[in-house]
């Protein structure tokens, strides 16, 4: 009988998250243009600021997490029929700020300003 061989759990734990990042990217691209735009925007920002969050698929939208917990997703407009996309946040986001905090916000544009409050609120998240 041949010898089964076994792929080492580093290379299995590689190999799972660049296929959930595939999965991630097929699900932006095939996003109407206005959500697409927004989402592959907000992919590259936190690919850059916050490289140790791991893309994946929740509840089918772009999701982002740490040690398997989610920290941060994105929410197409078109497929909630909202006005709005939405960038949120999970109870494993660390931005408790008093009694209430803001946990989700509403997305049209991505501009300097909204791209450099999206890594202010991912660092802290993250803190």
């Amino acid at each position: 009988m041949p010898e089964k061989k076994t792929i080492p759990k580093t290379a299995r734990l590689v190999a799972k998250k660049d296929d959930d990042t595939a999965a991630v990217l097929a699900n932006i691209a095939a996003m109407p243009e206005t959500d697409r735009a927004l989402a592959e925007r907000l992919h590259a920002i936190l690919s850059v600021a916050a490289p140790l969050l791991a893309p994946r698929l929740w509840y089918g939208m772009p999701a982002y997490a740490k040690d398997d917990k989610i920290i941060c997703f994105f929410q197409s407009a078109q497929k909630f029929k909202t006005r709005y996309a939405t960038f949120g946040f999970m109870h494993a986001a660390n931005l408790d700020d008093g009694a209430m905090w803001p946990t989700a916000f509403a997305l049209q544009a991505i501009s300097p300003a909204e791209e450099k409050a999206i890594v202010a609120l991912v660092k802290k998240a993250l803190s």
